[in-house]
């Protein structure tokens, strides 16, 4: 479930700093299809809004006093299925995306971004599909690049993957979404998440960022 039946995204708003949720609040107050159905300064507050008006999407900031962002989006994805975490922060530490993401978030966002696009991914995340920054991304391959092998080349579990696979891999990992991938494709998104999905099975993923790093591995994208 992604919405209420007239199709609007019930979003919540987490950050400790009162300007940036209000800058988020004033700019989705334009768009008809966005609604901010509450504000959180903290991982707790956030915990407890899940709890209480289950929006389909909750923008979160990491650090915050208290309660982070990681371990609310650890309690609100292990709680609520419907509900979908967007991480909005300031990149300065590639130990908070991975822990992020390792959490269950649908997204990672930097701050720097365009108001725009920071709408455009709530509505990605809200749809169900899951971005990533293209910036973080970078990071992630190059955080990868710089450690030491740890085990066979990737190129092997590649023999388990069709063409049509290894084209969605390479794709994922470049940074696009599913969305994009379809485009790119011209196939469906539905067909798009299935792709994903058998990805993720047959290449023993956990997540969306281990397909990039995947992808990395064997050669499929460079940093």
């Amino acid at each position: 479930m992604t919405g209420p039946a007239e199709g609007v995204v019930r979003v919540v708003l987490t950050d400790d700093q009162p300007l940036v949720r209000t800058a988020l609040r004033m700019v989705m107050a334009e768009a008809p299809d966005l609604d901010v159905v509450g504000e959180a300064g903290n991982g707790a507050e956030a915990v407890e809004l899940a709890e209480t008006l289950r929006p389909d999407v909750i923008v979160m900031d990491l650090r915050m006093p208290g309660m982070d962002g990681i371990e609310a989006t650890r309690r609100i994805m292990a709680a609520q299925a419907s509900t979908r975490v967007l991480v909005l922060t300031t990149f300065d530490d590639d130990d908070y995306v991975h822990g992020a993401l390792r959490a269950g978030a649908s997204g990672f966002l930097v701050k720097d971004m365009g108001l725009d696009d920071i709408l455009a991914a709530i509505r990605v995340v809200a749809a169900g599909d899951a971005l990533i920054a293209p910036s973080v991304t970078r990071r992630l391959i190059e955080d990868f690049a710089g450690r030491p092998a740890s085990g066979p080349p990737r190129r092997r579990a590649l023999d388990s993957i069709t063409e049509r696979e290894r084209e969605v891999l390479t794709l994922i990992g470049g940074g696009l979404s599913n969305t994009e991938i379809a485009e790119q494709l011209v196939i469906s998104i539905a067909t798009a998440k299935t792709y994903v999905t058998r990805l993720l099975a047959k290449l023993d993923a956990r997540d969306r960022v281990q397909l990039v790093i995947i992808a990395y591995e064997a050669g499929l994208v460079t940093p």
